[in-house]
């Protein structure tokens, strides 16, 4: 699938203890067509997981709407919605997520367990290109344990874009790594997601990793920003 996200007045809240309401995100919108890029970036708390939450499906919004290619996913039942995230969404995270009890090949292969259609063939070649493209090729049967912080990350790169995904969602996808592999998996986001036509969106602590990106926006209690 591919498409254009668009974000429109977009607001969530909470309910702490004793009834007080917390705003988190207020009136938020923005759009980005297939091939586009935007870095959020924020203090602790501004609410910028939350955002990229959102945005994933992973959590529904107080208010507002999110449209992927056209289609609102929140009007899907539970079952379509996953289905929906499996299939438009791909995630990375400042924790890599990978199992391990699995090789770097099965980890990258693990979205299309959820929900199989009889392609594993296809699949398995789409990791393996992938796993070359990101450097991997030659670490396919090893564990997690047997990478360095950045080859994991790496791996998770390629695991997010293994199903083509319409939306590629980072979220401090180098704030656990080195400068030098810092610089490098941001590197190798940049390049994937212009050669995979995605839209990419980044929400990191990271000034050094919002630079690389033309599009750059801030969030302040709870309202995106420029930057």
């Amino acid at each position: 699938m591919s498409g254009d996200l668009s974000v429109r007045d977009l607001g969530k809240h909470f309910t702490a203890a004793g009834g007080e309401r917390v705003e988190v995100l207020s009136g938020v919108s923005f759009d980005l067509a297939a091939g586009q890029a935007l870095a959020v970036t924020g203090p602790s708390g501004s609410g910028k997981s939350t955002l990229l939450h959102i945005i994933g499906t992973l959590d529904r919004p107080s208010a507002g709407s999110v449209a992927i290619g056209g289609s609102d996913p929140f009007s899907l039942s539970e079952p379509e919605l996953a289905r929906f995230r499996n299939r438009t969404v791909g995630f990375v995270f400042q924790d890599h997520h990978l199992l391990p009890q699995y090789s770097v090949l099965e980890n990258v292969l693990l979205p299309t367990l959820a929900f199989p259609d009889g392609k594993g063939a296809e699949h398995e070649g789409r990791a393996r290109e992938l796993l070359d493209r990101v450097g991997l090729g030659h670490r396919l049967g090893h564990r997690p344990a047997e990478l360095s912080g950045g080859e994991r990350q790496r791996a998770a790169v390629a695991r997010a874009l293994l199903r083509r995904p319409a939306l590629l969602l980072c979220d401090e996808p180098t704030g656990s790594l080195d400068r030098v592999s810092a610089a490098a998996v941001a590197d190798l986001l940049i390049e994937l997601h212009w050669a995979e036509g995605a839209v990419l969106v980044v929400v990191t602590h990271s000034l050094d990793l919002a630079a690389r990106f033309p599009a750059r926006r801030e969030l302040v209690a709870g309202r995106l920003e420029a930057a």
